[in-house]
């Protein structure tokens, strides 16, 4: 359930292992957040420091090989973190092509309507289509829904923020004139001080320019995410109007960087964080910053502590070169079910500890772990694998490779 990028990966794996994979969104489309929501940035799959090297494998390998071949990718390596800009349209297509040739079944536009259980086991979904319902049965489920919406919908404790945690209405310019772009320094100076003459709620915003293409995604708002259908579809309109105002800045303020530039595309809302699992284990933020090396790790990153919670900004607390703390298997696995597991943005954390554990590297890894913990399982519980065979399995995304 969700095809994000920690959906797409377990996905992929699970098929790569011979199993019959049915993959579920409510989007009509592919990709979740990372296409819909127009991310624009690869987070969390390097390590820090002057040696760094690659964090998360499985399906990144092939992103990075195939982007990075036609061109849709940039590395900027900064001086506490490296990220990755993609073109949206490009990653959406290799997902799509990705999906097919593994063989995978696809239902797109499915809301979640119903689930059937027998003790701690899943069985059955029930799916609301525009063309009509459709029942998914299946032996082990991941929830990669990023609102933990499956295991809320079996009946699982789950967890909410307890201040409003804030997303981004993201979009994409064209024709941006590189030559007069302002320096991210300066950008961020002049935002700071101009961004209540213009309206604009958040004063440290930022934008990632593609170099050579004149485009840019700009990530320079926030906007509340909440789980009411009504609040959330209004905020959603909210989110475009402070884009206008945004636009209203960049030209008025560098007119011959932005002066000719257009919207190229404008995104979904992009969620943060809104409801997620209670796991066997919630990760803290203690742990984070300790880098701590779980026994039953399956996603590790050095992305700093991210947490938007604040409407004019963001806690942002980076790590020093050797840091690297992990994800265990337990944030993963609700204590009452056997054969569910959680990826991506709704596993069990506190919120400071989820905003440096849900960016897409470490996602990618926890999707892929998910598949393999599910398969290890087959019809038993995912609670009582066998750790080392895991760990065999997912040893590229535990340890350095190359």
């Amino acid at each position: 359930m969700g095809a994000g990028i920690s959906g797409i990966s377990a996905a992929l794996e699970a098929a790569a292992l011979g199993r019959k994979v049915v993959l579920v969104d409510g989007l009509p489309m592919l990709g979740g957040q990372a296409v819909g929501s127009i991310i624009g940035t690869f987070c969390g799959l390097f390590s820090n420091g002057p040696d760094r090297y690659q964090l998360t494998h499985g399906i990144a390998d092939g992103i990075l090989r195939d982007l990075g071949a036609s061109g849709d990718l940039h590395h900027r390596v900064g001086p506490l973190t490296t990220v990755v800009y993609y073109d949206e349209v490009a990653l959406g297509r290799w997902i799509e092509e990705q999906v097919r040739a593994a063989g995978i079944t696809v239902v797109l536009g499915a809301v979640l309507r119903r689930t059937r259980t027998e003790g701690r086991m899943v069985r059955e979904l029930e799916l609301a289509t525009r063309y009509g319902d459709v029942r998914v049965s299946a032996h082990g489920f991941v929830d990669a829904t990023g609102d933990a919406a499956l295991a809320w919908q079996v009946g699982l404790p789950c967890r909410e923020p307890d201040t409003p945690i804030f997303g981004t209405q993201m979009f994409v310019m064209e024709h941006i004139d590189e030559a007069h772009a302002p320096s991210r320094e300066a950008f961020t100076a002049r935002l700071k001080a101009k961004a209540a003459e213009y309206g604009l709620a958040r004063d440290d915003g930022l934008f990632f320019l593609f170099p050579g293409r004149g485009s840019a995604a700009f990530n320079m708002t926030h906007i509340e995410t909440p789980l009411d259908p009504l609040a959330a579809s209004a905020t959603a309109l909210a989110g475009r109007a402070d884009v206008g105002r945004v636009i209203e800045f960049l030209r008025a303020e560098y007119p011959a960087a932005f002066g000719r530039a257009r919207i190229r595309s404008m995104a979904l809302p992009g969620i943060r964080q809104t409801r997620w699992i209670v796991g066997t284990h919630q990760l803290t933020t203690d742990e984070v910053r300790q880098a701590v090396q779980f026994p039953d790790a399956v996603a590790r990153t050095s992305w700093p502590v991210e947490l938007h919670d604040a409407p004019e900004g963001y806690v942002w607390e980076p790590f020093g070169d050797d840091h690297i703390h992990t994800v265990p298997l337990r944030s993963l696995t609700p204590a009452d079910a056997d054969n569910l597991v959680v990826a991506g943005r709704c596993i069990d954390a506190d919120a400071a500890a989820l905003s440096s554990v849900r960016v897409m590297g470490p996602c990618i890894a926890m999707g892929a772990a998910a598949a393999h913990a599910l398969d290890l399982a087959g019809h038993g519980s995912v609670h009582t694998i066998d750790l080392d065979a895991l760990r065999e399995r997912i040893r590229p995304n535990l340890e350095r490779v190359g």
